[in-house]
C-alpha cells in the first residue's frame, strides 16, 4: 500500500509541476472595485485549489466536533437510561421477594394434601 501512495503522489506531483510549467500566462485577478492583481494562471489556481483544500478541512474537523458532542450527550442519556433501568429491576426483585415470602413453603403444602387424603 504504501508503494500506491507513493506513486500517486509522485504522478500528482510530476502532473502538478507540468501544469505549472504550461500555464505561465499572466492572469489579472480582482478581488474587489480597485483591488486587483497579476499572477501566473498556476499560482492562481495552485492558491484557489489550496483555499478549497483547507476550507473542506475545516469542514471536516467541525463535522467531527459536533459528531463527538452529539455521540457524548448520547452515551450520557444512555447511562442515565441505563441507571434508571437499574433501579427498577432491584425494586422488581424486591416486589418479588416480598411475594415469595408470602406464598407458603413447598414443603408444607404438600404435606397438608398428604394428611387430607
Amino acid at each position: 500500500m504504501p508503494q500506491i501512495n507513493f506513486v500517486l503522489i509522485f504522478v500528482f506531483g510530476l502532473a502538478m509541476v507540468m501544469f505549472t510549467l504550461e500555464n505561465t500566462a499572466a492572469t489579472t485577478v480582482r478581488f474587489l472595485p480597485g483591488m486587483s492583481t497579476t499572477m501566473p494562471l498556476a499560482v492562481l489556481l495552485l492558491v484557489v485549489g489550496g483555499v478549497g483544500a483547507t476550507a473542506a478541512w475545516v469542514f471536516a474537523v467541525w463535522t467531527g466536533v459536533t459528531r463527538n458532542i452529539t455521540a457524548g450527550e448520547q452515551s450520557q442519556a444512555q447511562q442515565v437510561q441505563i441507571q434508571e433501568l437499574q433501579q427498577d429491576v432491584e425494586r422488581y426483585r424486591a416486589a418479588m421477594d416480598a411475594q415469595l415470602s408470602l406464598l407458603p413453603a413447598s414443603g408444607e403444602s404438600s404435606s397438608g394434601v398428604a394428611e387430607a387424603s
